[in-house]
């Protein structure tokens, strides 16, 4: 069989609905990962759901216990070829955010896929049950247009607990680092640039949690007796963001930014654009970085954004002058930014304009921000393998403007990352409702078979152009 005999096997699986019955086996386990009940329920998901096809596809497997208390499984599973050229790692997640049910519009069960024209409905089919789905799909189609024979070997490691932070990933992918070695990271999640552009993205920007606190005083006191004797924490608080950030929504603190927007970074951003899609909010082109585009400063630049704010009682006000106010904030990170020392940098600045009566906390952990770069011969690879799959020219994001534990694979397993997303920004995750588009699945399916057909038959030139010793591959063939 050939290439087009491939993409043509996965066309037909998704216009046959084995596509269809298949996420929807997986959308109805309750794989609500923030639910400490659900140990059980994760478990089952990998080893009645994945475990198996994963057997058919000559895959050995193991479910393994997380390293981290309290954590969801893992599962390890490993395809082997004697004469294997190089080895792909992959990774999936199983769990999703909780259903949120009686939230949904009317009609719609989170754990029950409802097709509405192109929207499939369903927690979990755009984030992430439908793109890893979607990708071992794309293998099995490959798989048996080659004959059973990939000439390399593929690693697969899916986590149960990415909506919860990935606790016990790193310290998974340590314990496990010989096992999951590999020569390049082939995954999918988030979305693409847009519903009808194929899109490749490279890593993703970090991210940074940390409060602010004015404690001044117990309690409050009322504010005819007191006005204008006493500092409002309130006021205090919001004047301090306002230090950090201005009214626009520039960053103020420079140890708050990344030293610059390398140049390939900005060409590969030069024909991306941001929204426009139904669905989409209406951008504030005045808001954030000046000389920026809108698309440099969602994907090349930082955010300091405010999560949260409270001061006083909100839900029942009173004419008390308020001693306390609490701010959760976040900083969206990209790389070549001094993140380890975030906190430094915004105590330095806050007592410069006089807040020493603002304390700064770091909350959570952190997630670190990745970018292959776009120059790498697995990028020209890739581009050239969704083009000739799709006929589109797809869209280059050196990383997208969420965040994802790509750290893991790119700096502790020192991997080159490639994300292929089979979503869409109005998708929906997280929230009620969320969906998958089919027309958007179907080309996933294409596009995976082409990727996994491709390393076959040029994967090998690339890892060895890597390695040195020959010159840059001519993209798939």
């Amino acid at each position: 069989m050939s290439r087009d005999d491939a993409l043509a096997r996965a066309a037909a699986y998704f216009d046959d609905g084995h596509f269809l019955e298949a996420l929807s086996r997986r959308v109805a386990v309750r794989t609500e990962s923030q639910n400490p009940a659900s140990g059980p329920v994760l478990h089952a998901y990998l080893g009645e759901h994945i475990a198996p096809q994963l057997t058919q596809l000559g895959f050995t497997h193991r479910i393994l216990d997380n390293p981290y208390a309290g954590g969801g499984p893992f599962l390890l599973a490993t395809r082997s070829e004697p004469d294997a050229a190089f080895s792909v790692l992959t990774y999936g997640h199983g769990d999703v955010v909780r259903g949120q049910e009686g939230q949904w519009r009317q009609g719609l069960d989170p754990w029950r896929v409802s097709v509405e024209g192109d929207r499939w409905y369903g927690r979990g089919t755009a984030d992430n049950k439908g793109q890893h789905t979607i990708n071992l799909v794309a293998l099995a189609q490959v798989l048996a247009a080659r004959g059973g024979k990939l000439g390399y070997n593929v690693k697969i490691v899916m986590e149960t607990g990415e909506e919860t932070g990935s606790p016990g990933l790193r310290e998974f992918c340590a314990l496990h680092q010989e096992a999951l070695a590999a020569d390049v990271f082939i995954a999918s999640d988030g979305p693409r640039v847009a519903a009808s552009s194929p899109t490749l993205f490279l890593g993703s920007r970090g991210f940074f949690n940390f409060s602010l606190r004015a404690h001044l005083r117990d309690g409050g006191h009322h504010s005819g007796n007191w006005g204008g004797l006493l500092r409002n924490a309130g006021t205090r608080l919001a004047h301090a963001i306002a230090s950090l950030v201005d009214p626009k929504g520039r960053v103020l603190v420079k140890g708050l930014l990344p030293a610059s927007l390398p140049a390939n970074v900005r060409d590969a951003l030069q024909t991306i654009t941001v929204g426009g899609d139904p669905g989409d909010p209406a951008i504030d082109s005045d808001w954030g970085e000046p000389g920026l585009t809108p698309t440099e400063r969602v994907y090349g630049w930082n955010t300091v954004e405010v999560l949260a704010y409270k001061t006083g009682n909100p839900d029942a006000p009173v004419g008390a002058i308020p001693g306390h106010a609490f701010a959760l904030c976040q900083i969206r990170f990209v790389v070549g930014s001094d993140s380890g020392n975030f906190v430094a940098h915004i105590r330095e600045h806050l007592l410069a304009q006089g807040f020493d009566d603002i304390d700064v906390q770091p909350e959570g952990e952190p997630m670190a921000a990745t970018r292959l770069d776009p120059d790498d011969a697995w990028v020209r690879w890739g581009l050239d393998s969704i083009q000739r799959s799709t006929g589109k020219v797809p869209s280059l994001l050196p990383n997208f403007g969420g965040s994802l534990p790509n750290d893991v694979f790119a700096e502790l397993l020192g991997l080159p990352t490639l994300w292929f997303p089979h979503s869409y920004p109005a998708c929906s995750q997280h929230a009620p409702n969320e969906h998958l588009l089919g027309s958007v699945a179907r080309e996933g399916l294409q596009i995976m078979t082409g990727i996994f057909w491709d390393l076959a038959e040029s994967g090998h030139d690339v890892v060895r152009h890597r390695a040195g010793f020959q010159s840059p591959p001519a993209g798939p063939t």
